[in-house]
């Protein structure tokens, strides 16, 4: 007996839930920003290569798109684009566990810095191909929902690993992070299987817009929906570029690491307790949510921002955490809301492209943003945190001018 309408819309999200809560997780065991930066400090590799982690993961992992988009537009079940992009993620994160057992030194970092940079391409072609599998596979109005559902169940999969490592009952030893990265190639490999179940209705073969770049950077200038949306992404960049800031508030210095389990909690519980939420209200306006976290992120960076110069000696420990908190529930907001932005406009079968466009255009933005550090030795974390809130507050501004596409009809 054939399963009706539901039951299959119930298994297509089943299994969007299932590789997402998988990869999100496996995002979680592996963050280069603490993670990473963590072993690779312990093993002896230089600084300058740990300098490098996120700026590799963020730009490599937005900036291939608009070269691969137009191969991934061709094919006609993209489930596979993204099946494989998981696969070889996973393939990355097992080359990594393996350098920090078998090397030290500038020789582990050299070799983990080149797998996270195969990690970070492998991610673009998942990250250019999701949209439009997720627009084929579930209806419109259950979409933020499939993001919201597996943000919170890898939170807290997140969060379980951040009690371990606070409470001392998974050492911080080098050995034992190697195989909490080699369980997060486990899941990607998982995801990959697991997203090949997906029933996704194939496509025919884009032959109106060639292969010529200036072809597909068409829509930039053809869709001002496309632009504004693309303007309050790039303002919004803000929520994922202040926690280091954060962290800089308290003088943390050399006891940096000393609290990787708390800011791990205090990002994992802001996923669980929002990550639905924003999802659910994403689904009856991403506008108003994208909105809503610019809003929150300028005025909790503001008031970090004011907090410091009042008495910076003050912002630490348990103060820099709640910030923490603050800014992690405006980044989820921010994510939830601009994927399913995308995900509901109506880009005339042409999503992968204004994936590929819109992602390259924020990872030059995130290059750019190094020049942030920059500010901070100069004039200090809270002048840098201040722009930052200037920045998210404009972005409710631009948000405004976006379309309420949720209440587009298909």
């Amino acid at each position: 007996m054939k399963a009706g309408p539901l039951s299959t819309l119930n298994r297509q999200i089943g299994v969007h839930v299932s590789a997402l809560t998988a990869t999100k997780t496996a995002d979680g065991l592996i963050d280069p920003k603490l993670v990473l930066a963590w072993l690779m400090s312990s093993l002896g590799a230089p600084g300058f290569l740990i300098g490098l982690l996120v700026p590799i993961r963020e730009a490599g992992s937005l900036l291939p798109q608009l070269l691969i988009a137009k191969s991934v537009q061709r094919t006609a079940r993209k489930k596979y684009w993204w099946a494989a992009g998981s696969a070889v993620q996973g393939l990355a994160a097992f080359a990594i566990a393996a350098s920090a057992l078998l090397l030290t030194g500038s020789a582990a970092g050299w070799a983990i810095v080149a797998s996270l940079a195969l990690l970070a391409v492998a991610r673009s072609a998942c990250s250019v191909s999701y949209k439009d599998v997720l627009a084929r596979t579930v209806e419109k109005g259950q979409r933020g929902r499939v993001s919201g559902l597996a943000g919170t169940a890898s939170a807290i999969a997140v969060f379980a690993f951040a009690i371990l490592l606070s409470t001392g009952l998974l050492p911080r030893e080098p050995r034992v992070i190697a195989g909490a990265i080699a369980l997060a190639g486990g899941l990607w490999v998982f995801a990959a299987a697991v997203f090949c179940l997906l029933e996704e209705t194939p496509n025919g073969e884009d032959k109106a817009s060639g292969d010529a770049l200036a072809a597909m950077l068409r829509p930039l200038r053809e869709d001002g929906e496309l632009r504004t949306y693309i303007a309050t992404r790039g303002l919004l960049i803000s929520t994922a570029l202040a926690p280091p800031f954060l962290v800089m508030l308290g003088n943390a210095g050399e006891a940096a690491f000393g609290n990787l389990g708390l800011l791990i909690l205090a990002s994992s519980i802001a996923a669980i307790v929002s990550s639905y939420v924003w999802g659910a209200l994403s689904d009856r306006s991403s506008r108003q949510t994208l909105m809503l976290a610019g809003l929150l992120s300028g005025l909790t960076l503001a008031a970090a921002s004011l907090t410091a110069f009042a008495s910076s000696s003050t912002v630490a420990g348990l103060a820099v955490a709640g910030f923490v908190f603050l800014a992690q529930i405006a980044y989820q907001g921010a994510r939830g809301g601009r994927k399913t932005h995308l995900t509901d406009m109506d880009t005339r079968d042409r999503k992968s492209i204004y994936t590929a466009l819109s992602n390259s255009v924020i990872g030059l933005l995130l290059l750019a943003g190094g020049a942030f550090g920059l500010l901070a030795d100069w004039a200090g974390p809270e002048t840098v945190l201040a722009v930052l809130a200037a920045m998210s507050l404009l972005s409710c501004a631009t948000a405004f001018g976006l379309s309420e596409v949720q209440r587009d009809t298909d």
